[in-house]
């Protein structure tokens, strides 16, 4: 389901600035191992959603970005190579978030939010794991 256009050229604004960063880092993570892709190309194609609809239809054709956008899409999936690689980051990163702060409650609010997005994480499924489903019925 498309997302509602924004409206006002400050959202518009907002927004593009945020899908072009997105994207720039989706497209220095295919390089760079510690950096993923699919989260930022993602949200860049949330932003070009309702800012710019022309952009979205690039960004889905796109030959690079536009097979993981509409697997996504389509099927809310990512491909099975990504997930191992992006648990790993996620915790890192939440880990060396919670040894970098002061105070428990906050500590524990970073830890709380950690879990909640590694569960939503491990559970989406993979294009494989569909593929695989609709080859067997």
């Amino acid at each position: 389901m498309p997302l509602p256009a924004v409206q006002g050229w400050i959202s518009r604004i907002i927004l593009l600035t945020i899908a072009w960063l997105s994207l720039l880092l989706g497209a220095i993570g295919i390089f760079l191992p510690l950096l993923p892709t699919t989260p930022f190309v993602i949200l860049a194609s949330a932003c070009f959603m309702r800012a710019s609809p022309k952009l979205n239809r690039w960004l889905l054709a796109h030959p690079k970005f536009g097979p993981l956008l509409n697997a996504w899409h389509t099927h809310r999936a990512i491909p099975a190579k990504v997930k191992p690689r992006a648990i790993a980051l996620i915790v890192l990163s939440f880990s060396w978030s919670i040894y970098m702060l002061d105070g428990l409650l906050l500590r524990i609010l970073v830890f709380t939010m950690g879990c909640i997005l590694l569960c939503w994480f491990c559970r989406l499924p993979t294009l494989e794991n569909i593929a695989a489903k609709s080859e067997n019925p």
